[in-house]
């Protein structure tokens, strides 16, 4: 873990000259220059960046790192980078291609300092689906090779520990274009977790989880496990959805979310989204501080206000449906339409889903049986998605 170090001031001229290293770029998008102004204005002070190291990676990377599904223009990556931020996480399935189109424009000219990670698709199996997957990335992306090459998606070990899966990455590191393996996980993360810890292989290097204060004690035990067997952690959706209430009035939840995530020091890195120059500064200002009492009596009211609606991915409720109906990718999607203000990426998720799974299955229901244990309806949920998606 990297030690943390007294804040350093920039000013508004200072911040000005990162938007300098890409303003040609910039001048002909529209609203660009007034975003880094606007930002510009509102900002105090950023710290020195903290690090951790990650896992038996052994790469040291900032502790706040960049989540680049939805961030739209690439100023915005580049101004993380210049601050120091030094690990950037995007997909192939991210605002279906561009996003690793978007993250190469940003880190042009300054691969030799950054790390980057991205992942086959979801629904890659064989070797040539995965060899075909890299070569695409590596091509959009614009590089020689990617650092942490990730399984997107895994909801049980089976994917995890597909022997063609691991063969074709296994081969794809001997030709020098990926450096380290990784999986991302969302659904039945504990049990995902647990089972790459336990891989007497130690095949895979790094776990992406989604990992906040609404978590449950199981997958905080998990990511424990990880850590001591050397995976490297790092924690998605650490802002519990980000919804906007108005139950702190002017108080925003967040750096108080993304500090609850980073008090556990078997977290290497979070990587919120950060889609403008307003929330880079709300994020990266949080590198070096404490959660507090204040932080977790916000996190306490932000948690009741978004309970009625937010999914924790636990699945336990999809056991008890009749139908088999994919409920925890269902609400992750809405959450991607609600919270994240993306039909695009909702979109995709629910695509994603097996017809048999969608919510059209729960048509066939006279009631709704499956039971949430943290009170979400499930079957108002649903029935927002046949709604949003017919």
């Amino acid at each position: 873990m990297g030690t943390i170090r007294h804040a350093r001031p920039i000013n508004r001229r200072d911040f000005l000259k990162l938007g300098a290293v890409t303003a040609s770029a910039a001048a002909g998008i529209t609203g660009i220059g007034s975003m880094l102004q606007n930002a510009a204005a509102a900002v105090g002070s950023f710290p020195d960046p903290v690090y951790r190291t990650l896992g038996r990676t052994g790469l040291k990377i900032t502790v706040v790192s960049f989540g680049a599904m939805l961030t739209p223009e690439h100023e915005v990556m580049r101004a993380a980078f210049d601050l120091g931020v030094n690990y950037v996480d995007t997909a192939r399935r991210y605002m279906n291609g561009r996003n690793e189109e978007i993250v190469a424009r940003a880190i042009k000219g300054i691969r030799n300092r950054l790390y980057v990670a991205t992942k086959t698709l979801g629904s890659s199996s064989t070797k040539k689906e995965i060899f075909r997957d890299v070569e695409t990335s590596l091509s959009r992306l614009g590089i020689d090779y990617i650092d942490v090459i990730q399984i997107h998606n895994v909801t049980g070990r089976e994917r995890a520990f597909s022997s063609e899966v691991r063969e074709a990455y296994t081969e794809l590191r001997k030709q020098g274009k990926v450096r380290f393996f990784g999986i991302t996980t969302h659904t039945n993360q504990a049990e995902v977790v647990n089972a790459i810890a336990d891989d007497p292989e130690r095949f895979f290097d790094t776990v992406l989880v989604a990992y906040n204060f609404t978590s449950p004690p199981e997958l905080k035990t998990a990511i424990a496990r990880a850590a001591r067997a050397g995976i490297g952690v790092i924690a998605m959706k650490t802002q519990a959805g980000g919804y906007k209430t108005n139950a702190l009035g002017p108080l925003s939840p967040h750096q108080a979310a993304l500090k609850w995530a980073l008090q556990d020091t078997n977290v290497t890195a979070a990587i919120p989204g950060m889609k403008d120059m307003n929330m880079l500064k709300e994020d990266l200002s949080v590198m070096g501080m404490r959660l507090t009492r204040k932080d977790e009596r916000i996190l306490e009211r932000y948690g009741e206000a978004i309970r009625p609606y937010y999914c924790r991915f636990c699945a336990q409720c999809e056991p008890t449906c009749p139908g088999h109906v994919a409920i925890s990718t269902i609400n992750r999607s809405l959450m991607y339409a609600e919270a994240y203000g993306s039909m695009e990426l909702a979109r995709a998720t629910y695509d994603e889903v097996e017809n048999k799974a969608k919510a059209s299955a729960c048509l066939d229901c006279d009631g709704c049986v499956a039971r949430c244990v943290n009170g979400i309806d499930i079957a108002s949920r649903m029935r927002r998605a046949l709604a949003m998606y017919s």
